[in-house]
């Protein structure tokens, strides 16, 4: 009897755990199931969907990496980077070694712009992925935004070891270059970028292109990867402002007033494109319009340039006196400014006031006497 028992209880144990294998593999293909319709709703942008099915697979199992990741996913595609690293944690905290939550957990930082955790979880990353080109790439652009000029480019360069002309890594050369003022050397990258593609490169590298010349002053090489820009975007504010600069370097005046208006008609209340607008009719003499463009500029905001822009219009035009009292004015807002002191000490010396310009030249020395501008120009005034 007691032998029939334990044979009987042997056959319901196997039973059971007949059961639960029955049952774990069913439910392990409803979260095969899931997860899957779960990642290809949030590739066609159906996030409610998505989230949905990342939600049911959490009813299963409650922290399956998998639907933690995707929720993750899902609210990163969606910019709430708080909650996004919130999933990503907890899974995390499961499974230490998940590179999807370990990517994404790291991006989401990248755009709060915490650098630092940013490059600590890529870090972590690349403890089991030291070969991936893209984690290397964001490394390196942390770096950059960090201001870590060694570290970053040589993270670039690894990258080029690795894969010659990766277009991640010259751009990112060209921008830290560039940053730090290199910009022969960020035209080299740039230009490598876009000799690999041609016309079919991406806006921002002619603008960019364009930008190195105009830094170097080579305006009429910069002109014509504006122009490059412009024929495939006409209203692009990078291209528009690229060639009205150039022209301006070039002093091409009137072709710059064409390309700053161009701005205007798009934006009209930039004030800085304005006061742009207004130097360059004071500087072709014609003073009715700069005066207008300067008047506008000042009606967004004060504007010192605009300011300044009045002030010269009055010197250009004879208008001494009231030339005289804008510059006093603008050296009480802005005593350090040199330029105020050389263009008030001429407006003194057209009416032939002599010692006061000595006077206020000698008082800003006081200050800086290591300027040559003001150096100078006391030296000619006291010869005279």
């Amino acid at each position: 009897m007691e032998n029939n028992y334990s044979q009987q209880n042997d056959i319901f144990e196997q039973q059971d755990i007949g059961l639960s294998a029955e049952t774990i593999t069913d439910s392990n293909e409803k979260i095969t199931e899931l997860s899957k319709k779960g990642y290809q709703l949030l590739k066609e942008n159906d996030t409610e969907g998505a989230r949905s099915a990342f939600m049911s697979i959490l009813d299963i199992e409650e922290n399956n990496n998998y639907a933690l990741v995707g929720l993750g996913d899902i609210a990163r595609k969606q910019n709430d980077f708080n909650e996004a690293i919130a999933y990503y944690n907890r899974c995390l905290s499961y499974y230490p070694s998940n590179n999807y939550a370990l990517f994404g957990l790291a991006d989401c930082y990248k755009a709060l712009n915490q650098f630092s955790k940013a490059i600590d979880i890529w870090q972590q990353y690349l403890l089991h992925d030291d070969k991936n080109i893209t984690v290397i790439t964001r490394v390196a652009d942390a770096y950059r935004k960090t201001k870590d000029f060694k570290k970053s480019k040589e993270l670039y360069l690894k990258v080029l070891d690795m894969e010659k002309d990766n277009p991640y890594a010259l751009i990112g050369l060209g921008h830290l270059s560039y940053d730090f003022k290199e910009y022969k050397d960020a035209l080299y990258y740039w230009t490598r970028i876009y000799d690999l593609n041609q016309d079919n490169s991406d806006i921002r590298v002619l603008t960019a292109i364009g930008n190195c010349h105009r830094k170097l002053k080579t305006f009429e090489k910069g002109t014509y990867y504006f122009e490059k820009a412009l024929y495939r975007d006409p209203k692009n504010f990078y291209a528009l402002f690229g060639l009205a600069d150039c022209y301006r370097g070039m002093g091409q005046q009137i072709k710059s007033i064409e390309y700053w208006n161009k701005i205007l008609e798009i934006d009209p209340r930039n004030k800085v494109i304005l006061t742009r607008a207004g130097d360059a009719y004071r500087t072709t003499g014609n003073y009715e319009e700069a005066v207008i463009y300067y008047n506008k500029a000042l009606e967004i905001d004060f504007d010192i340039y605009a300011a300044i822009g009045l002030a010269l219009v009055c010197k250009c035009q004879g208008k001494t006196e009231e030339a005289i009292t804008r510059f006093k004015t603008l050296i009480q807002n802005d005593p350090r400014n040199s330029r105020l002191y050389v263009d008030l000490a001429e407006c003194y010396v057209q009416c032939n006031r002599n010692d006061e310009a000595i006077k206020i030249l000698e008082n800003f020395l006081k200050n800086d006497g290591k300027n040559m501008q003001i150096k100078n120009l006391l030296e000619r005034i006291r010869r005279q």
